[in-house]
């Protein structure tokens, strides 16, 4: 997402505008407020705004995201930021709260957040709470998951297993949502190749890869709330020093009848002797 590019309203007229009071904050012709911060010298727009208030607190947002907790805000000390939302901002880039903040998400998916962690004080995030969620499976990243195909095939067993869609109804591809160790909620499309007839993660997917820095043997665990809502979760591995055959191998016994297909062939089939 280019976070430079937005939708200023602001134009030439005869009239000069009245400055806001609020850092970060800029009066548009129609009447309304805009939120802008800086990054390397360069502009990044965050929006525009019925008052000024609502654009102070798009720049404050902005600003402890871009500048960090010493940031110069508006409306709020940094005193006065909970656990939670530190938390929030830290596991989200720069470009997904500027996101946020122009389509006027980040209110929502800030408490959700809050509400997915119970507003625990726990910072072991490498845990999941075993009573309310349940493991589905895992997969040992492969080569072709981390290159340049952008995309993570997901074992067909387990794909019709636990996400719930027939071959038709994601030949098109639906979203599914996942969300990390952080809190952090990632869009992957989930679709089904007739050509391999494989199911995979596509869109989002290399995104992912990029930020949790995945190799080739780690491993990806999937996961789900017991609750009624029954969102998924998604836990990354290292590889432990253990090699991608060595991992695998692990795999099958944990996971028997795992099927990989490539170009319509089982690569985890065991050739005949």
């Amino acid at each position: 997402m280019n976070m430079i590019s937005g939708d200023d309203d602001s134009s030439e007229s005869g009239k000069k505008l009245a400055s806001s009071k609020y850092k970060g904050v800029v009066p548009q012709p129609n009447g309304r407020w805009g939120a802008q911060i800086y990054e390397k010298h360069q502009r990044v727009w965050l929006g525009t705004f019925i008052d000024q208030e609502e654009a102070a607190q798009a720049y404050d947002i902005a600003a402890l995201r871009f500048r960090g907790q010493n940031a110069i805000t508006n409306l709020k000390s940094t005193n006065d930021q909970d656990y939670m939302e530190k938390l929030f901002l830290s596991s989200h880039s720069k470009a997904d709260i500027v996101d946020m903040l122009r389509k006027r998400t980040y209110k929502h998916e800030l408490e959700q957040s809050k509400q997915n962690y119970g507003m625990t004080s726990c910072c072991n995030c490498n845990s999941f709470d075993q009573e309310k969620r349940e493991f589905l499976f895992e997969k040992v990243v492969t080569p072709s998951d981390v290159g340049k195909l952008n995309r993570m095939v997901i074992p067909k067993q387990q794909a019709e297993k636990h996400f719930g869609f027939n071959v038709q109804s994601v030949s098109e591809g639906v979203l599914l949502n996942f969300e990390d160790q952080l809190g952090k909620v990632w869009r992957f499309r989930y679709c089904y190749w007739g050509s391999s007839q494989s199911y995979v993660l596509t869109k989002g997917w290399s995104k992912f890869v990029k930020e949790k820095k995945l190799k080739a043997a780690d491993l990806v665990c999937f996961w789900r709330s017991l609750n009624i809502h029954s969102k998924l979760f998604i836990e990354c591995k290292p590889a432990s020093g253990l090699d991608f055959k060595q991992n695998q191998s692990r795999v099958e016994m944990l996971n028997p009848g795992t099927v990989v297909r490539l170009f319509g062939v089982n690569i985890l089939e065991k050739p005949d002797e």
